[in-house]
């Protein structure tokens, strides 16, 4: 009787270390960030120039800071003025700008846009830890927000690269 049930412990346990010695299951693949025309020192300037601009006035149709910005005017102004890139003026022309880009692979410089589908509502650009700047509102002030903050993680998002 002992060897009997010394035999089922010993089997219990080899069944039991050939499922730990079981290689896991291979993760898919990364995909590449997408490629882009702007440098990664390019990328930071746009970030550093867009957080310069926090408390500008908000106005709608806005695109420089004298006059005040819209979220679209916001993003155009600092394209220009960084890399002499002109970026499309609406966010419903933003939202096709460049490429795709998910989420993990978020860099500074990157394009958040809101919304769904071909209804995109608002966008800024990414400037890293999370963050984003963007002209919110008409009576706010271009601001430095969290993408994980409760107003925006319960937006659709989407991310672009130029």
């Amino acid at each position: 009787m002992r060897s009997l049930h010394t035999l089922a412990l010993s089997s219990a346990l080899v069944w039991w270390l050939a499922g730990c010695s079981t290689p896991p299951a291979p993760r898919a693949p990364t995909a590449p960030p997408p490629a882009s025309r702007l440098t990664d020192e390019m990328a930071h300037d746009i970030a550093i120039h867009a957080l310069g601009l926090v408390g500008t006035p908000y106005r709608y149709g806005g695109n420089t800071p004298d006059s005040g910005f819209d979220c679209s005017g916001l993003i155009g102004y600092v394209y220009r003025a960084r890399v002499s890139v002109a970026p499309p003026r609406t966010v419903a022309q933003l939202s096709g700008w460049g490429q795709p880009v998910a989420g993990e692979q978020l860099r500074t410089g990157d394009l958040v846009v809101f919304g769904k589908g071909r209804a995109p509502h608002h966008a800024g650009i990414y400037v890293g830890e999370g963050r984003f700047v963007h002209a919110p509102s008409t009576g706010g002030t271009v601001r430095l927000d969290r993408l994980n903050a409760h107003y925006w993680s319960a937006q659709t998002v989407a991310f672009r690269r130029p």
